[in-house]
């Protein structure tokens, strides 16, 4: 097994981890989905749970990996601009981990979809 088919099995582990933290930590979590997103605030945080482990699968069993990675990238940078930057820019200092953390993570998501079938 290659090297980077294992970086891409522990990204998707991490990822994976993250989704399954969206559902036990939903009402949490909700706190940071914007105000004007239609609906209950857990929904879109179960949603973006079941897309993370939806990925991280994707990822794991190598089926439609580009697609899936695609779809995470988009996701991910969708919370940066939807969530944390704006959280950031109101001046909370410690958005900027999740700036970062999201910004990253998608990129390495459009690394693995390069090589992905």
């Amino acid at each position: 097994m290659s090297i980077s088919r294992i970086a891409s099995i522990v990204y998707a582990l991490t990822i994976g981890i993250f989704g399954i933290n969206h559902f036990r930590y939903g009402k949490g979590f909700g706190g940071m989905v914007p105000n004007w997103f239609p609906g209950d605030a857990t929904i879109w945080v179960y949603i973006a749970g079941a897309g993370l482990i939806l990925a991280a699968i994707s990822i794991i069993i190598n089926k439609y990996t580009k697609l899936a990675c695609y779809l995470l990238a988009a996701m991910l940078l969708l919370f940066v601009f939807t969530m944390h930057l704006p959280s950031l820019l109101k001046g909370n200092e410690t958005a900027i981990t999740g700036v970062l953390k999201d910004t990253a993570m998608a990129m390495c998501a459009l690394i693995i979809a390069d090589k992905g079938k």
